[in-house]
């Protein structure tokens, strides 16, 4: 069994890039640096996002700054001045519902990371900057800033000659992301709003499940294929964060511990004939992208090994379309909806 640490991002990456490719190729190839060193001076005109002014920040207080502007210092260390009122940001992630949450639109993202989640249908008037992110795009828009969830240098360095750029850490729990994020949008005071109505809520969903029959101690596993024949157990990401939240499901002995050796795990390969060590008293199955990966997961489905687990026994297994699983905010909150439907389906 080979251990997998990077949570989540590599599965997201990869089943992005299946979308991609499902598209044939709708992406923009990306242009060359030269486009990005052409960047000018940019204006606020059009504004995408809230005048409210940042209250909240990790960034570092210089004595000396740009009017209009603060100084600030990303999770991988670097240094700039951002906007203290961003009016054309460019989100490129995995966590655009984090934005929509707080209200704010941006005037560019890749449309294919929006393909099939459970707010796609409210990206309209936004631009399409490609995945990978295209330059030529970027530069055309005219942001005041850039909050990238890529890592690579080289893409940085480019990013950062058109308009002022942050790394910015999509897989952070979610509390920490959204007042990470409030903070760079001039939005704290909304993203502590929206924190505060979530566990609210959250904490409703678990009372509402108890009532209806939730025992204490209730166990539960998500799982998933991926193309290559290729079955995950989900640790720390996507579903199984609601789902382990605090008054939830408990994870079985054998995910508690992974994640008791690796709290950041979002993901563990395992082989088909193991799957009973990780299975709990409700299964959760997500529905993949692409299509050999679904045709894994009905052979699974038939087998004597899946047959044989007590939650397929007492019909305790539920299906989920993968995209509709994601960490944003969005997403997050339409689970609260969600996981009690199924539960009662």
């Amino acid at each position: 069994m080979r251990k997998i640490r990077q949570p989540f991002a590599g599965l997201c990456v990869i089943l992005l890039m299946s979308i991609v490719l499902l598209a044939c190729g709708n992406s923009e190839k990306q242009s060359g640096g030269n486009a990005a060193d052409t960047a000018a001076t940019h204006s606020g005109n059009n504004a995408a996002v809230s005048d409210a002014p940042s209250s909240g920040t990790t960034g570092n207080a210089a004595a000396d700054t740009t009017p209009g502007m603060r100084a600030y210092t990303d999770y991988k260390g670097h240094s700039m001045e951002i906007p203290v009122q961003p009016k054309r940001v460019i989100f490129s992630g995995e966590t655009y519902g984090d934005l929509l949450a707080l209200g704010v639109q941006a005037v560019g993202y890749p449309l294919s990371m929006g393909e099939g989640q459970v707010y796609e249908d409210k990206l309209q008037g936004v631009e399409d900057v490609g995945f990978p992110i295209n330059l030529e795009k970027t530069l055309e828009l005219q942001p005041d800033l850039i909050i990238y969830a890529g890592t690579d240098e080289a893409d940085y360095e480019a990013l950062s000659k058109i308009a002022p750029t942050i790394i910015f850490n999509t897989f952070a729990p979610l509390e920490e992301r959204m007042l990470e994020i409030g903070g760079i949008l001039g939005k704290t005071k909304e993203a502590e709003a929206w924190l505060a109505q979530y566990k609210t809520s959250e904490q409703a969903m678990w009372e509402q499940l108890q009532s209806a029959g939730m025992k204490p101690g209730e166990t539960a596993s998500v799982f998933t294929y991926y193309p290559g024949d290729r079955l995950f157990v989900m640790a720390a990401t996507g579903l199984s964060q609601v789902l382990y939240g605090e008054n939830g499901f408990k994870p079985a002995p054998a995910i508690q511990k992974l994640l008791d050796a690796d709290p950041d795990l979002g993901f563990q390969e395992i082989s088909m004939e193991v799957i009973g060590e990780y299975a709990s008293d409700r299964i959760f199955i997500l529905t993949p992208v692409a299509d050999e990966a679904k045709q894994s997961t009905e052979k699974l489905m038939h087998s004597k090994v899946w047959q044989s687990l007590p939650a397929v026994k007492s019909g305790q297994v539920y299906t989920q379309d993968i995209m509709k699983t994601s960490s944003d905010a969005t997403t997050r909150e339409w689970l609260l909806g969600e996981i009690p439907r199924l539960l009662n389906k």
